[in-house]
């Protein structure tokens, strides 16, 4: 018996078994890849942090050059001595966490390491009044202990992270910058080296030990960054909104790791 292709009700059952069919394609396909993106999301993370540590294969003055996918987990290991998760809540620390107590944290999940904690989440708690977690990796740069904390901010379009390593009196020592959709060849420039390298030196506190931040600055009378006190950087050309973002991101969750810098004194 032939089948009337032109009823509606024919139609109907079509799209229904397309999407079912579809879906299962997707939902499998999905499922199989997870490894792959959960690995690829490791991997980034723990180059993007060894970034602002020092650790990279650049060469010369061009372009950043990540420790390659086969070396990042061994120079991960190498170069990271400790991890740190802070639990801070209304600008107050209140516990310090080593990566094995970290790890076993029931409201975390078993198994989960402190390099993958989900900062937007972290924000997203802490405007619901709730303590939030931060991540904070130990390592050493020329011989001196440094320590690499995590940032996340609003851009022109959309987000903008990073990673920044300090020393213990919060001076910059590397930094870090991603986005997700600025404006190529403006905001998106804060992934270009010599904008991440202005960073390299400047102080954070005041000389009475006031949080004053880094603000990305236009016309600030400093162009070639000689001046490591002033708390200002300069702006990226066309870029304002991100660099307002880049600025604001620092001075909010850079502020969130003073207690535990002060602990260090």
């Amino acid at each position: 018996m032939a089948v009337n292709t032109d009823k509606n009700s024919y139609t109907i059952i079509f799209a229904i078994a397309m999407v079912v069919v579809v879906g299962s394609v997707l939902a499998f396909t999905a499922s199989s890849l997870k490894p792959n993106i959960e690995e690829n999301k490791r991997m980034e993370r723990q180059q993007n942090i060894l970034y602002a540590l020092g650790v990279n294969e650049n060469e010369g003055t061009g372009d950043i050059t990540f420790i390659s996918t086969d070396k990042v987990a061994e120079a991960f290991t190498t170069n990271i001595s400790e991890q740190i998760v802070l639990e801070v809540k209304d600008g107050k620390l209140i516990k310090e966490m080593t990566r094995e107590a970290f790890m076993k944290s029931k409201a975390q999940g078993a198994g989960k390491e402190p390099y993958l904690i989900d900062v937007k989440k972290e924000q997203t708690k802490a405007k619901n009044g709730e303590s939030r977690f931060l991540p904070l990796f130990k390592g050493t740069q020329d011989g001196k202990t440094v320590y690499v904390t995590a940032v996340r901010g609003k851009g022109l379009w959309d987000a903008i992270w990073g990673y920044v390593a300090l020393d213990k009196d919060m001076v910059v020592q590397g930094a870090f910058f991603d986005h997700a959709g600025e404006t190529p060849g403006l905001g998106a420039n804060i992934k270009q080296r010599y904008f991440m390298d202005d960073f390299n030196g400047e102080h954070l506190l005041n000389e009475v030990g006031v949080f004053k931040g880094i603000k990305v600055a236009k016309g600030n009378n400093d162009p070639v960054n000689n001046d490591k006190t002033d708390f200002e950087v300069d702006a990226l050309a066309g870029a304002t909104i991100t660099g307002d973002g880049v600025s604001a991101m620092i001075k909010k969750d850079l502020k969130l790791y003073l207690p535990y810098f002060k602990n260090l004194k």
